[in-house]
């Protein structure tokens, strides 16, 4: 059964990072059955398509269910925000799923039993059936075990459990055929010879050049109007540039705030005094914080650099046993996670700031698996044979490469280092703390038995020694009281209700909100499956789906987000496909304009007859560039692309170019005073195509192993057909 929970956390975190499949054990049936009723109509219960293929609900659901699950298995909380990235990434995971199956039915690609036997069993296993059949005392994977243990459980094991186990297998394979993919095309990588002899020769190419340059700022912005016909001229001329693969939607919208007010502070501070005597008295101080506080109870010792309270000088400089405060603690930045705040030195030892140790672990259980790997006795007696031996002058590290279980401190011969805050933490074996930290000091060691064994430790060194500090905290949030709620809300739907369009919304706002200080404010591209709108604290769905199910000119709200009730209306619906050009403007505006800018200043210049000339017409100066490199390099024409290409065209040698160069910061005219060759230092050309390459392929590998994703799945992304519908379901 260990073997099975290792393959259902190994399943769901694949189903996070990206190799999810369908883990069917993980969710009954029916628990999808008052969902998929609601949707669907036209749709046919799909949140998508890819190149045609349905994405079915139900078995979608399943998945984000299951990363889920393992998120909570972790210890995570899965908020809102949370659920709709795990929600993108299983679909992100569908989408490489349906295109790369095609890919791989095309190439022939696939993984034989064998093969899949070699994955599981061979040199290199996955890293959860390695952990559960090697051997904690040897360290020496039992290959033959876990092929026996595995194939028994595939045969005789209930059908929940030979699901699993075959989703896990589809999951391996899928993997490896995914490698075999990338490293297919990868291989392809080519330079030719004809390429990267054309780069040397143009590598070696140097110019001297004399040139003016108008810059595009003599002529004022105001003077050259940019139309929309120009916009959409241009936009249909860079179509890839400017597509919008869906829709998204813009708002206006008010803030009314449910924050607490002074009343609310004031009546928490109350109710924190009301307790201050009973804390001032008490000897049992983790009931009586956990009991009453928001703040827990920590039962340990901080240094003062360890502790992240705002007002530590102040607590610290109160006597042991007295109460300090109350205290505002808004360090979380929000007036809504603030605190009043009673605090109480309990005791102060002297303490190192961390301890660095060495040990030699002798299991009593797996660490693994959880079941017991032999006698207890016999296990304290090897660690008293250890520690006996060290005594009388034999080997630490050689003793702990021998008998220790402790793989990860194996990398360092059994050292480890603590910080105090480590040692203290809920999950450090309580036992092996209290000698290093509190009991022990440099130099002693001691057999000491935790849940995990018998270690021998040794204290190496104990640093920074000064006071730490117990200290108890009472707090109680500043919250909004139900009052205050009811204000906020009160007064939302009154907006709501007198706005009916926008002329009316900016009416009532103007009139009723503009004078009190309240502003209105924009979000536009807001996307169908957002959960959060810029410059609105906190998340809610509901909201966006509300936006996406309203009409242009609609109110919307008042919905509670965060701290605030809203009140929107939606002012602009962007439809997939090319965009508007409103939308566009204040990107290629400038573009646009420097070329009519341009096409004044060429037309102003004519025909080049001399540098001089021109420089004298636009008062700038004759400039030089002696040792111009094709490459451009560091230079002020180094971005200037066409000036670089008329430089070096060998018909412009020794000549004033007759035409005005239109370049990025301005136009250009120039003359091309000589063009020579100077040698540059290179490799052979195979050595060069060796070179780049592997330049290439590791590029393609970094980009892979720091999120970039995969480049070849996202061509093909780039030129599949995908209808998203998660929208209607999420």
């Amino acid at each position: 059964m260990s073997v099975i929970q290792k393959i259902r956390d190994k399943y769901a975190r694949w189903a996070v990072i990206a190799i999810a499949v369908s883990l069917l054990g993980f969710i009954l049936m029916d628990a999808f059955a008052g969902r998929t009723g609601m949707f669907g109509s036209g749709r046919n219960n799909a949140v998508g398509k890819i190149n045609g293929t349905k994405i079915n609900y139900t078995d979608f659901a399943k998945k984000v269910e299951a990363a889920e699950a393992y998120q909570k298995n972790q210890g995570y909380e899965v908020g809102e925000a949370n659920r709709q990235q795990i929600v993108e990434t299983v679909w992100e995971q569908e989408i490489s799923n349906v295109l790369m199956e095609d890919q791989y039915e095309d190439l022939g690609l696939e993984v034989s039993e064998k093969e899949l036997k070699d994955i599981l069993f061979g040199a290199n296993p996955p890293q959860d059936i390695k952990q559960a059949f090697t051997d904690p005392q040897t360290g020496v994977f039992n290959a033959v075990r876990a092929q026996q243990e595995i194939n028994n459980l595939r045969k005789k094991g209930d059908p929940a459990q030979q699901e699993q186990f075959n989703q896990y297998f589809e999951a391996l394979k899928k993997d490896r055929m995914m490698s075999k993919y990338t490293t297919l095309l990868m291989n392809t990588i080519h330079f030719p010879k004809w390429f990267l002899e054309k780069r040397n020769a143009d590598n070696s190419l140097m110019a001297r050049v004399s040139y003016v340059s108008v810059p595009y700022a003599t002529i004022s912005d105001s003077s050259v109007k940019v139309s929309d016909k120009d916009l959409e001229d241009y936009i249909s001329a860079h179509k890839k540039d400017f597509e919008q693969k869906e829709e998204t939607r813009g708002i206006s919208y008010v803030l009314f705030p449910a924050t607490p007010s002074k009343t609310d502070t004031a009546n928490t501070l109350s109710a924190l005094n009301a307790l201050k005597p009973q804390f001032d008295t008490t000897t049992q101080y983790e009931t009586f914080v956990n009991r009453n506080s928001a703040l827990p109870f920590f039962n340990g010792y901080l240094s003062k650099t360890a502790l992240q309270q705002p007002n530590k000088d102040s607590i610290l400089a109160q006597p042991t046993g007295v109460v300090y405060g109350p205290y505002l603690d808004a360090s979380g930045g929000d007036q809504s996670q603030s605190l009043y705040v009673l605090s109480k030195i309990i005791d102060v030892k002297s303490l190192p700031d961390s301890v660095k140790c060495r040990h030699i672990l002798i299991s009593t259980v797996n660490p693994q698996t959880g079941q017991p790997l032999g006698s207890d006795s016999v296990a304290k007696a090897k660690a008293d044979s250890i520690a006996l031996a060290i005594r009388g002058g034999a080997s630490f590290d050689s003793l702990e490469a021998k008998y220790s279980s402790d793989e990860q401190a194996h990398k360092e011969k059994g050292v480890m280092t603590f910080s105090s805050t480590q040692i203290q933490s809920e999950g450090f074996a309580k036992e092996f703390g209290q000698f290093i930290l509190f009991d022990g000091k440099v130099g002693d060691k001691k057999v000491v038995k935790t849940q995990f064994g018998y270690h021998y430790i040794e204290i190496m060194e104990q640093r920074n020694v000064g006071p730490h500090y117990k200290i108890a905290y009472l707090g109680k949030p500043i919250q909004a009281s139900s009052e205050t709620d009811n204000a906020a809300s009160s007064a939302a739907s009154m907006f709501a209700g007198d706005s009916r369009d926008e002329k009316s919304f900016n009416a009532n706002w103007e009139k009723n909100l503009k004078p009190k200080g309240v502003n209105k404010l924009t979000a536009i591209d807001i996307a169908p499956l957002a959960n959060s709108i810029n410059g609105i604290n906190g998340t809610n769905r509901k909201f966006i789906k509300d936006i996406y199910a309203a009409d242009k000119g609609d109110i919307v709200g008042p919905e509670r987000v965060g701290d605030n009730y809203v009140v929107a209306i939606v002012t602009d619906v962007n439809k997939a496909g090319l965009a508007a050009a409103s939308r566009v403007r204040p990107y290629i505006e400038s573009i646009l304009r420097n070329k009519k800018k341009a096409e004044q200043i060429k037309k102003a210049i004519g025909t080049v007859s001399s540098l001089e000339a021109v420089a004298q017409k636009y008062n700038q100066g004759v400039q030089t560039l002696d040792s111009l490199r094709f490459s451009g390099g560091n230079n002020v024409l180094g971005y200037e692309s066409r000036v670089l290409g008329a430089a070096f065209n060998p018909a412009n040698k020794g000549k004033v170019c007759p035409e005005p160069i239109e370049g990025q910061a301005g136009v250009y005219v120039l003359r091309v005073d000589n063009i020579s060759t100077t040698p540059v230092e290179t490799a052979n050309i195979e050595e060069q195509r060796k070179m780049l390459e592997q330049q290439a392929r590791q590029g393609i590998t970094s980009r892979m192993s720091y999120g970039g994703g995969n480049p070849f799945v996202e061509a093909l992304k780039r030129s599949a057909k995908i209808n998203d519908y998660r929208a209607d379901f999420y």
